[in-house]
């Protein structure tokens, strides 16, 4: 039996493509307008590529109906019907790849538009589209019109020599009734502005009253000036344009072998690392995005850029950047151009790199951790917290050759009074990347020694009280021990500074999780009890610091009834735990209320027992 084949098209429903388009490729139907720009520049690339002279204009004018006219190279008849008739198919290139004309394969590269389906985002904005065109190729073919509808129609005609007297293409375009705002001339011209002002065509706004608005100009990157102080003045001044702000400095970003050249601006304010910075990219003069944190490292979040390039690629909805390895290697360019722009402020602006530094330490520290040429160059210019205030390490080390580092802020601001009248020199190590940049001091400072802080370490320095003091306060340091120590805490008495310091609580990392595992094993039964005891290590406990020079702790060390003496020990540690700023555990809340109870119930039964069971005296 004998089979008949033949061959047919996939219908199209046009009306679900453009809602496609318009609900998940495109962001908004402003993009309709870049879409007819693009398709004019490269029209006009197209025209240039063979003859070099051709003019370079596009003009959008507005009123009732917008229209887009470029001096490009136009369409034959059989363009049209081979280009605007089908679906996804762009003039830019054969079905093989190759494009359409002769002598434009070299051109290829310098087309913005990638994917053939721009001239469908006017139907977003607009239930019908008319294109006339006439080619410049050609100069006796007719001018011809296409006009496409939303719902998949479309007409093709031939009109009269004198419709288009220049080669080059109108397209003309009516909004719908709702999104009449998108074609309006105020709107229209911000959005001109906003996607083609790096345009190399000139690009004008006429309105209904005939006014002439120019769009683009030469970035100042790419023009001369007169000295470097008025060229250094119009990169500032584009900045105060583009981004809204003036920059502590500008660094300028030429890659040849990527295309790409552009302006860095450092930002004046300090910045969350989280903010990731929103950088301009433009692909051959048009705008792609204003929101490309892809281009630079994380670590350089205090620049935002403004680049024009000519190999990165776009995603299909061109909006944003393709990542591959050429976006890649561009970052990594970039990053070490911003780097080496650091590192040579050291040499070339010593006052400009403190203000850089006083504004953006935190990016600094982020990056000096894992570059040690620009280590070197920075960790002295770096401001830390200190037993001696905010210094430089290289001024702190010049006064302690040991350089003690916390693991924590709290920890840092807990000891700080107290190892700082005891000489110690102290670094918090708690704020991000700090504590490792301490570590590396070494490394550029030989001789140098860095530790971190021990809680045996503070206890050594703090004097010992006499021991004739000790022995009279031992019933009370005796009573002491036994109620702190149920916190996995001893008690010491030392004589330290400064007095008004009642008590000093030393823990670290490695005695909060020894508390939390015995909380845990004491909370448990079986096996999970077992395995909890077997990891107990011998770490040693955290140390509750009575300070002997204080009254308040020599009157507590008087006390002599037992319930009181309780409370009061309990009182001195939940203060000591309060100004160690650590979140507290409901074991330490609850001693914390215990203690308050008890010493308020004492205040006003101070002849009856301290304890919340007490009852009030008959006279009271």
């Amino acid at each position: 039996m004998l089979h008949s084949e033949s061959a047919h098209s996939f219908q199209v429903d046009l009306r679900g493509l453009v809602d496609l388009l318009s609900h998940h490729l495109y962001s908004s139907p402003r993009v309709y307008l870049r879409e007819l720009l693009q398709n004019a520049a490269d029209a006009i690339t197209a025209r240039r590529a063979a003859d070099p002279g051709a003019p370079a204009t596009i003009t959008v004018r507005t009123g009732e109906s917008l229209t887009v006219t470029d001096t490009g190279a136009g369409l034959t008849e059989a363009d049209v019907h081979r280009f605007l008739a089908t679906i996804g198919r762009s003039s830019k290139r054969h079905a093989e790849g190759g494009l359409d004309g002769a002598g434009l394969e070299s051109a290829r590269g310098e087309f913005i538009g990638q994917f053939g389906i721009g001239l469908l985002a006017c139907f977003v904005v607009a239930d019908e589209i008319t294109v006339i065109s006439r080619p410049a190729a050609d100069p006796g073919a007719p001018t011809v019109e296409w006009r496409g509808h939303a719902d998949g129609r479309y007409t093709i005609r031939t009109l009269p020599a004198d419709a288009m007297p220049e080669p080059g293409t109108t397209v003309r375009l009516t909004p719908r009734a709702d999104n009449a705002e998108w074609t309006s001339p105020e709107r229209v011209t911000g959005l001109a502005r906003h996607f083609g002002g790096l345009l190399k065509p000139e690009v004008t706004v006429v309105d209904p009253r005939g006014t002439v608005t120019r769009i683009n100009d030469t970035p100042p990157w790419e023009r001369s000036h007169g000295s470097p102080l008025a060229r250094r003045e119009a990169l500032t001044a584009y900045c105060r344009t583009t981004f809204g702000f003036t920059p502590l400095d500008t660094i300028e970003l030429d890659l040849p072998a990527a295309g790409l050249r552009g302006v860095a601006y450092v930002l004046p304010t300090a910045v969350s690392p989280a903010q990731r910075a929103g950088h301009r990219v433009h692909l051959k003069g048009m705008l792609l995005t204003d929101k490309a944190p892809e281009l630079l490292p994380d670590w350089a979040f205090f620049v935002r850029c403004v680049v024009d390039t000519t190999s990165l690629r776009p995603t299909a909805s061109r909006e944003a950047l393709y990542e591959d390895g050429t976006l890649s290697a561009v970052r990594d360019a970039l990053g070490r151009r911003v780097r080496d722009w650091l590192t040579g402020l050291a040499a070339s602006d010593p006052a400009l790199l403190h203000r850089f530094i006083d504004t953006h330490h935190l990016a600094v520290k982020a990056l000096a951790r894992h570059d040690d040429e620009l280590l070197r160059v920075v960790l002295p210019w770096l401001p830390f917290e200190t037993t001696d205030g905010d210094v430089t390490l290289e001024e702190f080390a010049r006064n302690h050759p040991t350089v003690l580092v916390t693991r924590s802020v709290e920890e840092f601001r807990q000891v700080a009074p107290i190892a700082s009248a005891a000489g110690l020199g102290v670094v918090n190590g708690g704020y991000t990347y700090d504590r490792d940049l301490v570590h590396r001091l070494p490394e550029i400072r030989p001789g140098s020694t860095v530790t971190d802080l021990d809680p045996a370490t503070v206890t050594a320095h703090l004097d010992a009280v006499d021991p004739s003091a000790e022995l009279r306060a031992a019933a009370f340091l005796a009573l002491a021990r036994e109620t702190v120590g149920a916190h996995e805490c001893d008690v010491v008495l030392r004589d330290f500074q400064p007095v008004t310091a009642p008590a000093l609580l030393l823990d670290n990392r490695e005695a909060r999780h020894e508390r939390i595992r015995s909380s845990l094993a004491s909370g448990s039964d079986g096996l999970w009890a077992d395995i909890l005891g077997s990891l107990r290590d011998g770490t040693p406990r955290a140390q509750l610091v009575l300070n002997h020079l204080n009254p308040l702790v020599r009157q507590a060390l008087t006390i002599t009834e037992r319930g009181l003496a309780t409370t009061t020990a309990e009182a001195l540690y939940g203060q000591a735990l309060l100004l160690s700023r650590r979140p507290l555990r409901a074991s330490e809340s609850a001693l914390l209320n215990r203690a308050f109870i008890g010493l308020l119930t004492h205040a006003m039964h101070p002849a009856g027992p301290a304890g919340p069971g007490t009852q009030p005296r008959k006279d009271a």
